[in-house]
């Protein structure tokens, strides 16, 4: 691995620790007013304008009363938090062509499957397994782009932003998109709902959406890409199965899953060293 390299995958650990401090300090004094269930009005919310909670490191914001759609700033985390270990030994996986590149865990298992109906010509599909078989995410290229679909503000969802770190993508701009993250958002329905990948499009306004994409806008001709366990994150209805999303029962849970669990860990390195070489 070069020093670039390190220095890149250090430089995301920080962040990550910074921001779930920032997190941690949140929920210590507004997660009283939560429910047990997981069913009470989020205690905090990513909150401002547009983009600007997927573009901030993910420190969240809190209002007087920790209301959903609040954005007064809440506060700031410092010092230095330990995030989750990481594996001691790692792999590279590159496609046959070279036209994608990233490291996982050498107990991992990378695959390539048939890429879904509709993608473009020369699209991939790699699908990340653990050492049991158990699945991690998946990377998908060539995919049609496809706009947002609309949301009306009653059934919008409450949605927050645990981490959110800068990765260095090739990626299409324009409305409604921010540069490349790796994210792990959570959005409210009957518990919180979480899923991590990389994005470059905004999540929603005032802290509310119908749907959070985990896709990058890929360069015009080349589709669009994801890399995560799901390339759409709703609020699941109680019929509906979660996996492979989390389900949390309170917003700590969340923050302690992205501070201290050595999977999200794991699997972000792995979605930070994620390079596209043709695109």
């Amino acid at each position: 691995m070069t020093g670039t390299d390190s220095f890149r995958q250090a430089s995301a650990r920080g962040l990550r620790a910074a921001a779930a401090l920032a997190l941690a300090a949140a929920l210590a004094g507004a997660l009283a007013g939560c429910s047990s269930g997981g069913t009470g009005t989020p205690a905090w919310t990513a909150g401002g304008s547009p983009g600007a909670a997927e573009s901030s490191a993910g420190t969240p914001t809190t209002g007087p009363t920790g209301t959903a759609g609040s954005s007064t700033p809440g506060p700031s985390g410092s010092g230095t938090a330990e995030p989750g270990p990481t594996a001691s030994a790692w792999k590279v996986f590159t496609d046959p062509a070279k036209t994608v590149s990233f490291e996982l865990p050498q107990e991992w298992i990378a695959q390539s499957v048939a890429p879904g109906e509709g993608t473009l010509p020369g699209a991939l599909k790699i699908e990340v397994k653990d050492a049991d078989g158990g699945y991690l995410a998946t990377l998908q290229t060539g995919l049609q782009p496809r706009p947002a679909a609309d949301c009306a503000d009653d059934a919008a969802k409450p949605y927050v932003v645990v981490s959110s770190v800068p990765v260095e993508l090739p990626h299409r701009g324009g409305e409604g998109t921010i540069d490349p993250r790796v994210v792990f958002r959570v959005i409210q329905g009957y518990k919180f709902f979480g899923s991590y990948g990389i994005t470059n499009v905004v999540g929603g306004t005032d802290g509310k959406s119908c749907a959070l994409q985990n896709l990058v806008r890929g360069p015009d001709g080349k589709g669009d890409y994801a890399f995560g366990d799901l390339t759409e994150l709703r609020a699941f209805a109680t019929d509906q199965k979660v996996a492979p999303a989390k389900a949390f029962d309170t917003l700590a849970e969340a923050a302690a899953y992205v501070n201290e669990s050595p999977e999200f860990a794991n699997v972000q390195r792995m979605l930070m060293s994620l390079e596209i070489k043709d695109q």
